[in-house]
């Protein structure tokens, strides 16, 4: 990732020269999105080491292999090697893919391998050679964060030295914090976090990444947006697991904590990950046309596909039980599976910056930072694919306010799930789109579906709410 040309283990050796590198690290992803990694001297390294891989044990890696099948090996992608901004001793970093050593076959439950396949079934659909991938993550910078989950106690207690809530502190207050609700854009000193954002955005750019912008967000305490230029499916994904760790870093760096939590503070803005996505071919836009809002009829049937599916791709784009207390209707939160040039409540919106064919695109709403982006990416090209394929119509637009809408207008907009577990009922429901060309598979899904319910959705079902001794305590 240290440039945009593929890189071979030839050249990545000769960089290990040039650059004095002391220590290699390899990273690979989990099912539910984390990064994990493990170094090695740099002397392990060799060209050989590109087909022959490092030894790793699996069968301790959330969503993966049993402990009786749970040798792997990491194979290191050469063209993703950049230089780790934040080691003391300097350190070579790549992506791996995830091979098992018996069948020398990639390894189904690894999401990498996931994002490459929807690439592989894409180029032999023949519809397009290339899905271009566009996320705006958005995240907290908080100063301190407490939480505890016991038998007898539960809670969490986030401060931010940007939150309104210390407006009446009685020392070290300078005022200059957001209003709730009132963050987008305002000029330092109201906005805490310019020089931060700009080192993790400069930092970005010095690891091969391209930003867009970056800005302040609506929420008050700390919340944050930095866009990257769109990628290929791949490429934006592994871009976002780098984005998230330099965030993290740079944040760590100056002893604030960052969190892509969906719904960290009550009573404002959730944090989302708008997506970007369009299908191109021979280096042609296939989504620009004289249609609505100046799109194709295929970004119309791929549109049709995010709505038809958008209750299953829930599960995988909003995964986690607190996504949910973003996706809450009335509210500025895309959950409803309807399409817009302009209506930011629905889940599809074509943005309308540019008249140029390239930049014509579907921007879906409702994915937030919290998801897997190797699978999300992936799901979301499949049930868009889906749309093309079966020509599936998206209906009419929404370009109404979302509160001008009468209960009978209203009640014929389909919406996104409640909760995660509506979720992933939707998505046992409904995944065929997912599986074809083995993209994902049925046992995967089903690994899924069942970690996120007995580790998550379970989990909090059955402990008890703080708010729920306001509630009954007394009753």
């Amino acid at each position: 990732m240290a440039d945009q040309k593929p890189a071979d283990p030839k050249s990545v050796m000769e960089s290990v020269k040039k650059t004095g590198v002391k220590i290699l690290d390899l990273r690979f992803t989990d099912l539910p999105g984390l990064q994990h990694h493990v170094s090695y001297p740099i002397e392990q390294l060799s060209e050989a080491s590109f087909e022959e891989g490092f030894g790793m044990d699996g069968s301790s890696i959330r969503g993966w292999a049993a402990i009786h099948e749970s040798d792997m090996l990491l194979i290191p992608d050469p063209s993703t090697h950049l230089l780790d901004p934040f080691t003391e001793a300097p350190t070579m970093v790549m992506i791996c893919d995830v091979i098992d050593p018996v069948t020398k076959q990639r390894y189904d439950r690894d999401p990498r391998y996931i994002a490459k396949k929807a690439e592989l079934y894409l180029a032999s659909t023949g519809l397009a050679d290339t899905a271009h991938f566009g996320a705006e993550a958005e995240f907290f910078i908080f100063d301190n964060v407490r939480f505890d989950q016991r038998e007898q106690h539960g809670f969490y207690f986030i401060d931010a030295e940007e939150g309104r809530w210390n407006s009446g502190r009685a020392e070290n207050n300078l005022g200059y914090r957001p209003r709730y609700k009132e963050g987008y854009f305002p000029v330092p000193p109201t906005d805490h976090y310019q020089d931060l954002r700009s080192e993790m955005a400069l930092t970005m750019e010095k690891c091969g990444m391209e930003v867009e912008c970056h800005h302040h967000e609506v929420a008050t305490g700390g919340q944050t947006e930095i866009d990257l230029k769109f990628d290929s499916l791949v490429r934006s994904a592994d871009k976002m697991m780098l984005y998230k760790y330099i965030v993290k870093n740079v944040a760590n760096q100056y002893g604030k904590t960052v969190t892509f939590m969906p719904k960290p503070i009550f009573g404002d803005n959730g944090s989302g990950m708008h997506t970007h996505q369009s299908l191109w071919k021979d280096g042609k836009p296939l989504f620009a046309g004289d249609g609505y809002a100046g799109i194709s009829q295929m970004a119309l049937w791929y549109i049709g596909g995010l709505i038809k599916h958008g209750p299953a791709l829930a599960a995988i784009i909003a995964p986690t039980t607190n996504s949910y207390k973003r996706l809450v209707p009335g509210f500025e939160a895309p959950v409803n599976l309807a399409y817009s040039r302009r209506n930011r409540s629905a889940a599809c919106r074509i943005p309308m910056y540019s008249a140029s064919p390239k930049a014509k695109r579907v921007e879906f709403r409702p994915p937030d930072p919290s998801c897997n982006p190797y699978m999300a990416f992936a799901a979301m090209m499949m049930a868009g694919l889906d749309g093309v394929e079966n020509k599936i119509d998206p209906g009419q637009p929404l370009d109404k306010d979302i509160y001008d809408l009468g209960p009978e207008e209203l009640a014929k907009v389909p919406s996104m799930p409640g909760s995660l577990e509506d979720a992933l009922n939707a998505l046992e429901k409904d995944h065929t789109f997912l599986l074809k060309g083995d993209v994902f598979t049925e046992e995967l899904l089903q690994t899924y579906i069942d970690y996120k319910r007995t580790k998550e959705v379970d989990a909090v079902r059955l402990r008890p709410h703080p708010h729920e001794f306001m509630l009954y305590y007394d009753i």
